[in-house]
């Protein structure tokens, strides 16, 4: 019985850059954190080694802080490690894996199989590594799996990163392939893959782990990793997927006509937390007191969640003839506001709700002035 903790695409060194400074600081630290997360489970499960399937940083460039970094992390288990670059940080002459060398990062436990050979782990299973030496291939690098001799016997696990074919539209000229069926032509065990973001069945004995730390808005089942368990070569695998990421991402699209959608999107609002990475994009239309009690929602979730991204350019603000007599618009004003109802029909539609929010607020304020001073 061989027990492996299967992963990948950890992109350490991502940046974030659509997000508020603090919070890409913040989506930059969790890839740290979890690739701690993974050396716990490792040694808790007492796995035979951990497989990760490519991308482990996203970029050649990384600090060597970065490196120095990602290294320290997977300190707590002392077991094997096997490594192999995926695209964003594929085997070059030069590369973040030949700095990770000469800065002496890489612990005597940690295997980087930068060459496409077999490695006996452990005399427990034979691995086939597919690393990818360029960022983009139209070769099949599991192609010479099947030639690799058997070993004594011992389970035959493959390790690549690409896409499988078959999965993406039959247009789409995918780059780094990798055959469908190549586990059971090269009689893997298993064959574990990186590069595509969710964890993902492709037969009885080929998975994708998925990146442990979501970093996009996409439904996928990312956030995990795989415990595979293979009683012995020719068995089946037995995989289970473990929970690893800290941030939920969550992508909402609500079309907005009535006071009651207003309503239960300030409730969903109101359920967000620190873990939650939030793309909120509004559709439809609402008056003004809809808008001001979705505005103060945002406002008070914005300070809850982890991040926040508000898109309401196609959000039509519509002010009823109540919200117009309240604002005490009267004359060339209230011909202002009505010519800005009609404008956001328009080309110009983004500019003209913004224009008619900030007329609401100034006779907003000033109606409070009036208020206040009587």
């Amino acid at each position: 019985m061989i027990s492996l903790l299967h992963t990948a695409d950890w992109q350490i060194g991502r940046v974030f850059s659509q997000f508020e400074p603090d919070d890409a600081a913040a989506l930059f630290e969790a890839r740290f954190k979890v690739v701690e997360r993974l050396a716990g489970i490792a040694a808790e499960r007492k796995v035979d080694a951990v497989l990760v399937a490519g991308d482990v940083f996203d970029l050649q460039t990384v600090s060597d802080k970065t490196i120095r970094r990602m290294f320290n992390a997977m300190q707590g288990f002392a077991g094997p490690w096997l490594l192999i670059p995926g695209n964003h940080d594929s085997a070059l002459s030069e590369s973040v894996w030949s700095r990770a060398e000469r800065l002496g990062a890489i612990a005597p436990n940690v295997v980087c199989c930068l060459a496409p050979k077999p490695h006996t782990v452990a005399g427990k299973f034979v691995l086939l590594p597919a690393p990818l030496t360029q960022r983009h291939t139209y070769g099949d690098l599991t192609d010479w799996f099947a030639a690799a001799p058997d070993d004594a016997g011992l389970p035959r696990i493959g390790l690549a990163h690409g896409c499988v074919q078959g999965i993406l539209s039959e247009d789409i000229d995918s780059a780094n392939p990798i055959a469908a069926g190549r586990a059971g032509e090269a009689r893997l065990d298993y064959l574990a893959l990186g590069d595509w973001h969710g964890t993902r069945q492709i037969d009885e004995r080929t998975w994708y782990a998925g990146t442990p730390e979501t970093d996009r808005f996409r439904a996928n089942e990312s956030g995990q990793a795989l415990l595979v368990s293979i009683a012995g070569a020719g068995a089946l695998p037995e995989v289970e997927t473990v929970r690893t990421g800290q941030f939920a991402w969550q992508q909402l699209e609500p079309r907005l006509s009535v006071l009651s959608d207003v309503d239960e999107l300030v409730e969903r609002l109101d359920r967000i937390d620190g873990n939650d990475v939030l793309q909120l994009r509004a559709h439809g239309s609402c008056d003004l007191g809809a808008h001001r009690k979705l505005g103060a929602a945002l406002e008070a979730a914005r300070a809850r969640a982890r991040a926040l991204v508000w898109d309401g350019e196609a959000l039509r603000l519509e002010p009823t003839e109540e919200d117009i007599q309240a604002l005490h618009a009267d004359g060339f004003v209230g011909e202002a506001l009505q010519e800005l109802r009609v404008q956001q029909a328009d080309a110009d539609a983004e500019l003209a709700r913004d224009a008619l929010l900030t007329l609401a607020r100034i006779l907003d304020a000033q109606g409070s002035r009036t208020g206040a001073g009587a």
